[in-house]
């Protein structure tokens, strides 16, 4: 698949076979984050993944418990309340992988380096046949003392991108995406 092809043609997926993703497809995916860009060549990633059904779904109503919580400070998530109260709601859309780039607290700002293996990761994948979704509401979750004990993540480290692989059930529809906004040419 050519680049511009990728770019254009890559939509969030939320709907997954049940099919596996081989551990040499996820390695290829994280050998393509590690090739972008970060300020002062830092390299501040680390990566998480997690193919463990149970412990995917624990972490799911675990966030969608934490989000409920904070719906009074966040009000902003009022509108997912019915969503986050529905027990068979998973907020990982019961994919087959959960992969989480997080950011070591190095270089001038390891947050902005780590989308930009975020959006590698997201372009191979669909390169590769693979659907893919940045799921938000799990990235507070990832940055909570429980979940970071739980797992093993360093105390330091910020989770920047929870993104879920896997194959995809079927074809995500098109999105009319904005033109841009050009400031200024000179």
């Amino acid at each position: 698949m050519e680049l511009m092809e990728a770019i254009y043609k890559r939509r969030s997926v939320r709907f997954f076979t049940e099919e596996k993703v081989d551990k040499d497809v996820i390695d290829t995916l994280l050998n393509a984050a590690v090739q972008a860009p970060s300020a002062m060549n830092n390299q501040p990633w680390a990566f998480g993944v997690i193919q463990d059904k149970e412990l995917m779904k624990k972490i799911s109503d675990d966030s969608k418990a934490y989000l409920l919580a904070g719906i009074g400070s966040k009000p902003f998530l009022e509108g997912y309340r019915q969503l986050f109260s529905n027990p068979d709601y998973n907020i990982f859309y019961n994919a087959p992988v959960l992969l989480t780039v997080f950011a070591r607290p190095e270089g001038p700002n390891p947050a902005v380096d780590c989308a930009l293996a975020a959006q590698n990761i997201m372009l191979a994948a669909h390169a590769l046949g693979l659907g893919t979704c940045w799921i938000g509401f799990a990235q507070m979750s990832f940055n909570l003392p429980e979940l970071k004990e739980l797992l093993g993540i360093p105390k330091e480290y910020s989770a920047v991108a929870p993104i879920i692989l896997g194959h995809p059930a079927k074809a995500s529809p098109e999105i009319v995406k904005k033109d841009p906004e050009i400031l200024f040419r000179k």
